[in-house]
Formats: C-alpha cells, structure tokens, sequence
C-alpha cells in the first residue's frame, strides 16, 4: 500500500470540512455520472470517517448510469456497516469487491445486464489521515501549499487506438483489483475528484489557477464544470470537492489520551475498595499487569468482575497505551467466546472491567493432571475456532494462543483470553512485531514475517496437539533459541489412541510453511466437524517404527545379531575345504 505523509499543523479537536459538487450532462444525452457523499456526527465520524465517492458509469451502455449509482450508494451505505476493526482500506475492499461480484452476476443473468459497469474514486477522511481507493480513468487530486498532485492513475489500455477504453472497472469481470493510497491530511488541503469528462479537457495549469484564486469549495466545482462545458468537453462533467478547515488527532488517540491522563489505582488487598469496587482475590500477577476479582452492588445482587489495571511501577506512556488498546479491542468483540467488557462510569483510574466466569485455564486443567481424550480436544477445538474466526472476520489478530489464554466454565464453554498483544488494522498503535509464547509460535514468525491469520491458526493448532499429547509437535522452544522445523513428530507418537483423520488434521494446523496449512478458522473447524462423524474410539493401526523408534532399533538390531551368529555357527561346522 503507497502512503503519502506530511508535515503537521495544528490539529483541533474535531474533523471539519466544506463540500462542493456538481455534474453537468455535457455534450451526452444522458447524464451516466453519479456523486455521493457521507459525513456523520459523534461517534460515527471518528470510528468510520466522512466519505466522499465519484463514479462514471461505462459510456454507451443503456444501463452505465445505474451501474455508476448503484455502486456509490452501495459504498456510501454499506462501508458503515463494516466492523471498525477492519481498517478503512479493507472495508472499502470488502463492499466494493461485493459490489463487482453483483454487476457482473446481472450481466450473466440477463443479457441486457452485460457489460454494466462504471468506474469508481472514493476517499474516506478518518481522524487525520485520507484513504483513497480508485479503479477506472476518474481522478482524484490534492491540493497541498499551492501545489496539485494527482493521486491515481488511468486504468486503460496502453495501446494508442485504445486509450479510451477501461482496463479496468466496477462490473467489468471478476478480476476486480482496487488501488489505494493512504497519507495523512492537515488544514487547508482540499480533495478534487473530477470524471474523464472534466480533466479530460482542463489543463492541470488551469485546474491550479482556478483553485489558487477560489477558495468556496461549491463555486470552484461549479466553475469547473463550467469551463469543461466552454471547453467542448463531449462527455458529462462532474466536480467534487473537499475542503478541509481542522483536523483531530487519530481516532485511537482520542481514547489513549484519556487514559494517559488517568492515574494509577494502588495496590489493592482483599476488601478495599476503588471507584465502589470491592476486591474480593487476586486472580494474576505478572511483570506489568495485575488482574482482581471485584464486586459491585447491583438491584439484583452483587456482581462479580474482572479488574484489569497495571503494576505501580509501570505506569509509563507505552505500558498505557498497551492496556488502553486492548480495551478499544476487547469492547469491539462481541462475542460469547470473548469475556465482555463492562462499563463503570465511576472510573477515575486507569484498568477497564470484564465479565467473570466461574472455571479455570486449560493450562491449569492440565497442571492438574487432566487427560485430554481426542474427543474432549475435538470439542474444544470448535469452540477456540468459532471464537478465532469472530475475531478474524473483525480484522484482529490474537497473536497469543495457548492454554494459559483459554479458559472453560463450569458449563463447558470455552472463552478466549487476554487481547494484550492483539492486533488490528483499524487502529494506529506502533507495537512490537511478533510477540508470543515461542512454543506456539509459527516457523515463519521465528524468520521476521508479520503475524497472520495462519499464524493464529498455527498456533491453535499446537494448542490442540498439546492438549492431547502434552508435548509439542517441534519439541519444546525456548526463548531466544533458533528452532529448526522439519517434520513435526505424529500424535500417535504419544498418544496412540489419536484418529487417524485427528491426526492428519493437527498435522495439518502445524504445518511448518503456511500453505500446507489451514487456510482459514471456518476451514480447519469444517474439517473437525466432518472428522466427528467418524468413531472417535478407533485409532488407526500405528506401525511400531512411529509407536516406538527406540525399541524397533533394539529389535532389529538383534535380530541381526542372531542372524549372524548362527551363519558364523554353521560356517563353523562346514569341512575345511567347503569353507
């Protein structure tokens, strides 16, 4: 993805902007451009930002209009719709990939539809940064310290004779690929987005001199427009334009800097109280961070929660902003696999609140001496995916599954914990690449390659395999050790009794080079869902080479000694001449 950065300014509290847009039909019969524009308030500005879309629809297709408002409608309504955590770059990919699929399905289905399609130039204003997506010949412009940049290029066909036509378009085919730019804005920039049918026929030294001399955003687009017109432009004319007054800081900053400016609970004992929370245990206590079980008083009855907040003596800006994301992540997931964060409008320190389930970690189930059957891992094995995939279709990625992160109350549900080093493409958080627990750790990870959905997978997949045998398909990785992966060592090394298609499917998840792995959370749990079916009881025949290496070396080692003593024995015995 290309960035373009620039130099600050001074930033207010809030996003503001003007808007002009006009669209004359030209030298068409028909008008076949369509603009559109979303500027939400409150909360909705600063999770999805205000969007501004071009669209000119396909000329000499009956249909090119409907194509082109279609598509901005369906941006302009369905983009949000899409869950914050997945970034502004995807979730433009995500609707506008769903609007290709549909124009090109119509033109399949009746023939009329054929050949519908439009070209499209959006860009989404989000705290103080732009993204841009674009596909077709419309541009867009930024208009920075006097100076215009045009920010997309044309997408036709290089050929001279075929200079005109779409290379590539909404609706054109299946092979739909976006372009984005991102980079941040600061007052006084202003966003031009123009149809072929206006720069077409501008000069960019005229476009610069109107821009220079006007400052309304609504009268240079309508003077643009008309001067395309007096210019003999052919083709409809469409102007939008954005013009940006102030601009706030990123949106995950607004959330850390209340953090940063709450203080730090004290150590708390059983009993004492903080923002009319009464600490009932403490349930963990690392380096960093401490975690209490507390009780409020509710109509119904105390309530037990879960208090998150970190150690007194780390209380610096990093260690804030790590709590104070895992919060803006763990209130975004809302999902009974994941503990709930709990609101408490008496906080005055620095710790956010979840849900409390009665149970333990699987890390402590096994410290107690529990045996995991096949089908118990079976069953967790749905639970962690449904959870693992939730988080994936959010765009976070958890980044630390294990045992000790997966936790199952007392009525066997399984939940997901700690998001203290997930990540998300939604959020603006410099954070350090590839944390983990190595063990669990991917192969590729080890190599400097960021963390996936593969990774994710990878590492329940270990999570199963250890749940079922106790040991690590790799062995046991240690920090700072450079492991080497070849072949990870088959379940029925330790356990015997493991399915055959269990084991194919662990084998699978614990591949050593992602492509040989499950490529998504819903696939690895079809595959577990389809191996139920089958009698979890039956293990497969294991030959005794994989069962026990050790002793099928012992084995054949003196059988080959009895073989050679009793040659040496009968050659013994034969007549001195036959010898």
């Amino acid at each position: 993805m290309k960035t373009l950065e620039k130099n600050s300014g001074q930033h207010r509290s809030r996003l503001e902007v003007t808007l002009g847009m006009t669209t004359r039909i030209g030298g068409r019969p028909d008008n076949q451009d369509f603009l559109g524009s979303t500027l939400p308030q409150g909360e909705d500005l600063e999770k999805k930002g205000a969007l501004f879309a071009i669209a000119d629809g396909v000329g000499g297709h009956a249909l090119g209009r409907e194509a082109a408002e279609f598509s901005v409608r369906s941006l302009l309504s369905d983009y949000y719709s899409t869950p914050e955590t997945l970034g502004v770059g995807r979730s433009l990919d995500l609707v506008l990939n769903a609007t290709n699929r549909w124009l090109v399905a119509q033109g399949r289905r009746c023939r009329e539809y054929a050949g519908m399609a439009t070209t499209l130039t959006a860009v989404v204003l989000r705290g103080n940064r732009f993204h841009l997506t674009h596909v077709g010949d419309s541009r867009a412009y930024l208009w920075r310290n006097g100076q215009l940049t045009q920010l997309t290029e044309d997408h036709v066909w290089p050929h001279p004779e075929l200079a005109n036509v779409l290379s590539r378009a909404v609706g054109l085919d299946d092979h739909f690929k976006l372009d984005h730019l991102e980079g941040e804005i600061q007052p006084g920039d202003r966003f031009l987005l123009l149809t072929d049918g206006a720069w077409s026929v501008l000069p960019k030294t005229q476009i610069e001199d109107l821009l220079a001399h006007t400052l309304d955003p609504q009268v240079a687009a309508d003077a643009l427009a008309d001067q395309a017109e007096t210019s003999g432009s052919r083709d409809n004319c469409s102007c939008l334009m954005v013009a940006i007054t102030s601009v706030p800081g990123p949106c995950f900053d607004h959330w850390l800097e209340t953090a940063l400016q709450r203080p730090l609970p004290p150590t708390l004992g059983v009993g004492q109280t903080l923002d009319g929370l009464t600490v009932e245990a403490m349930l963990h206590q690392s380096r960093v961070t401490m975690l209490y079980r507390v009780s409020r008083p509710t109509p119904q009855g105390p309530e037990k929660l879960v208090l998150k907040t970190l150690q007194s003596g780390h209380g610096d800006d990093e260690a804030r902003a790590a709590l104070s994301h895992e919060e803006w992540l763990a209130r975004r997931v809302i999902n009974r696999a994941f503990p709930q964060v709990v609101s408490h409008p008496m906080r005055s320190y620095l710790y956010y609140l979840m849900t409390w389930h009665e149970g333990e970690t699987l890390a402590s189930r096994l410290q107690r001496g529990h045996r995991f059957d096949p089908e118990e891992v079976t069953k967790l094995g749905f639970g962690l995916l449904k959870g693992l995939g939730y988080l994936h279709r959010l765009g976070i990625l958890h980044r630390d599954i294990k045992p000790d992160n997966l936790h199952i109350d007392t009525e066997g549900h399984l939940h997901i914990l700690d998001l203290g080093v997930a990540a998300s493409e939604g959020n603006l958080l410099t954070e350090i690449n590839n944390p983990g627990t190595p063990s669990y750790m991917a192969p590729e990870l080890f190599a400097g390659t960021p963390c996936s959905e593969s990774s994710d997978l990878y590492a329940a997949g270990v999570t199963l395999y250890h749940l079922l045998t106790r040991k690590y398909p790799y062995g046991e990785i240690e920090p700072f050790q450079h492991p080497h992966f070849a072949t990870p060592v088959p379940p029925t090394r330790y356990r015997p009794d493991t399915p055959e298609w269990l084991e194919n499917i662990l084998l699978t998840a614990c591949a050593p080079h992602p492509r040989h792995r499950f490529e998504t959370a819903d696939e690895f749990l079809v595959a577990l869902e389809r191996g139920v079916h089958r009698p979890l009881t039956r293990p497969r025949s294991i030959p005794m080479m994989e069962r026990h290496p050790a002793m099928t070396f012992k084995v054949f080692a003196g059988l080959s000694l009895f073989v050679n003593l009793v040659a040496l024995y009968y050659f013994s015995r034969l007549p001195a001449g036959l010898r």
